[in-house]
């Protein structure tokens, strides 16, 4: 075969260090804009970023010549730096060390898309910790501390 094809999807989820709500509705978007902005500086097209005070959801298309850690590292990284060095919240700011990183078919990306659009209709009725434990579950992972 003479050229190489790529396309994988990646829904990334990552929380804030001990799960503290520090991304509030009055920088959020700021944030997410941020986040997005970021992965597409990293040769990652973003399909939607959003998430709830204590954690984001990131579904993008990963840089063949990355790998998701180094792509991860570099988006909380740099977006911990860009909130405290904007002074957007009166704490420090810092991302929990871990993520999660599922990769989504072509045939569910809409599906994926739609679930992270409504995250906070979605936490209306589920915690971050009992999504966090589905997913470890739909992806054969035995259930972890978080």
């Amino acid at each position: 075969m003479p050229h190489s094809f790529n396309k994988l999807w990646i829904h990334a989820i990552w929380a804030t260090k001990n799960r503290m709500p520090l991304v509030q509705t009055s920088i959020e978007k700021q944030v997410h804009k941020y986040l997005k902005d970021e992965l597409v500086e990293q040769g990652c097209p973003v399909r939607i970023v959003n998430g709830m005070p204590d954690h984001i959801h990131c579904l993008f298309l990963l840089n063949p010549k990355k790998s998701i850690n180094e792509v991860i590292k570099q988006i909380k990284g740099s977006s911990s730096y860009y909130i405290n060095q904007n002074d957007l919240i009166s704490d420090k700011f810092r991302w929990q060390t871990g993520y999660a990183a599922y990769s989504v078919s072509e045939s569910t990306v809409e599906k994926v898309y739609q679930y992270i659009k409504n995250q906070k209709r979605h936490h209306r009725k589920n915690s971050f910790q009992e999504e966090y434990d589905k997913f470890l579950e739909l992806n054969g992972f035995e259930e972890r501390d978080a």
